[in-house]
């Protein structure tokens, strides 16, 4: 892949993430929820990230949505209130994820820490343009948040929520499997590093070291919605004028 190869994308993702509606999962109802909560409710948008944890993301994002509506609260002060084994007999028999054991207990300790640590006020995560090296660190001191979730939960805090921040240096990509596939057959990974993902989160820094994760969005819509795994949409996808894949055919 080229250096000019390498503009065009970074135009694209640049143009997708200021003109496209930035979205969370591809449930749009819970997309809706997310952002009318967001600005009383940050702790929702924390929550949210946290449960984006192998499973689909529709499905994880609906979670603290469901949990608080059986409750019957959104409040942090109440919810906190709640019991370790009450959030674990609901998740339970909910089965709203596929670790429900430990996803009952990552929900709770993130209630504690941000009453804790952020004075009930989770937006304190990422006020005041702190850098995205600052922001990432925060969420990554939750538990059950390793750099996947963490990179995300910051760059669409940017990208969909219009937080900013000093740099977006440390803001990388997040790659699953969409962004893995799109990648590879982009052919800014080599077949022999397909699932490479520490090479991923490095070659989309080489590509857009001011801001790597900005090629996130754009890399995952097109894996979701034309970059399939078998039959993809090869003439639809707004990448195939860069894709080596493409040019094969």
């Amino acid at each position: 892949m080229t250096e000019s190869n390498f503009r065009q994308i970074v135009t694209k993702a640049t143009e997708f993430s200021k003109d496209d509606y930035v979205i969370f999962c591809g449930d749009d109802e819970v997309n809706e929820m997310v952002r009318r909560s967001f600005a009383k409710y940050p702790h929702l948008y924390v929550l949210c990230c946290l449960m984006d944890k192998q499973i689909d993301a529709d499905r994880a994002w609906r979670i603290p949505f469901t949990v608080c509506g059986t409750i019957g609260t959104y409040d942090i002060y109440d919810l906190n209130h709640i019991p370790k084994e009450k959030y674990r007999t609901l998740f339970n028999e909910k089965k709203p994820h596929r670790f429900n054991d430990s996803m009952a207990q990552v929900f709770k300790s993130a209630l504690e820490r941000i009453i804790d640590e952020y004075k009930g006020d989770a937006s304190f995560i990422w006020r005041g343009n702190p850098s995205s090296a600052t922001v990432v660190a925060r969420f990554l001191e939750f538990e059950g948040c390793g750099i996947k979730i963490a990179t995300m939960a910051t760059n669409l805090l940017h990208r969909a929520l219009s937080v900013q921040y000093s740099d977006y240096y440390s803001v990388d990509i997040s790659p699953d499997v969409h962004i893995m596939r799109v990648m590879n057959r982009l052919g800014i990974l080599p077949d022999s590093k397909s699932d490479d993902r520490t090479l991923a989160i490095y070659r989309a820094r080489e590509i857009n070291p001011q801001y790597p994760g900005v090629l996130d969005g754009l890399f995952w819509e097109v894996g979701r919605n034309y970059c399939h795994p078998t039959s993809p949409s090869c003439q639809e996808c707004t990448l195939n004028n860069v894709c080596k894949q493409y040019e094969k055919k």
